[in-house]
């Protein structure tokens, strides 16, 4: 009996050994090391984690085809990517809509003005966040920028340069904060 319990013991820690090995944690948030997109395998990049005055927000995990330190290769790169936001602070629709602004204003300050439609479209979409909630942001060549908030769309923008002036908002030269852009760049 004990000879069961102990094999019972070290193949349960064993197993926990594994599945931690398959999955990366920043902050209590864990997020698988891949994804799939459209039938196809994507790697997590990198975890990062957002913070404002000393609040943590949520912790985002990037996924692209092939991992890169490049924020621009990955920005421009017409392949399939996806950030996963998971939320661990309450935000409110306004709160979203303006860091989404501030993010394209700074980040892309030409495109937010001639991509406005688009834009507006998506601060529209936006709804209030509270801990546990899922956000994730899809691009898929010839399919547009996928929008979900819990597992439900909420937009797609078939718009193809909308996905670089997105993505910008987190690897752009002005990121939420540093350590959330270095995260999710892998450094």
């Amino acid at each position: 009996m004990r000879k069961i319990a102990s094999s019972l013991a070290i193949f349960f820690f064993g197993l926990t050994f594994v599945v931690n090995l398959n999955a990366g944690s920043l902050a209590g948030v864990t997020l698988p090391d891949a994804a799939q997109v459209g039938g196809k395998p994507l790697v997590l990049n990198g975890l990062g984690l957002r913070t404002k005055l000393f609040v943590k927000v949520y912790v985002a995990g990037l996924y692209v085809e092939q991992k890169s330190s490049d924020p621009n290769a990955i920005t421009n790169a017409n392949t399939r990517k996806q950030i996963v936001m998971k939320f661990l602070h309450s935000a409110s629709k306004s709160q979203m809509a303006d860091a989404f602004e501030e993010g394209f204003s700074g980040n892309a300050p030409d495109a937010s003005k001639t991509m406005k439609p688009d834009i507006d479209r998506l601060l529209a979409s936006l709804d209030s966040v509270k801990p546990g909630d899922e956000m994730a942001f899809t691009y898929v060549p010839g399919a547009g920028t996928t929008f979900t908030l819990n597992g439900k769309e909420k937009l797609t923008v078939i718009n193809p340069a909308f996905a670089p002036v997105l993505y910008s908002v987190w690897l752009g030269p002005k990121p939420p904060n540093a350590e959330l852009k270095k995260g999710l760049l892998g450094q």
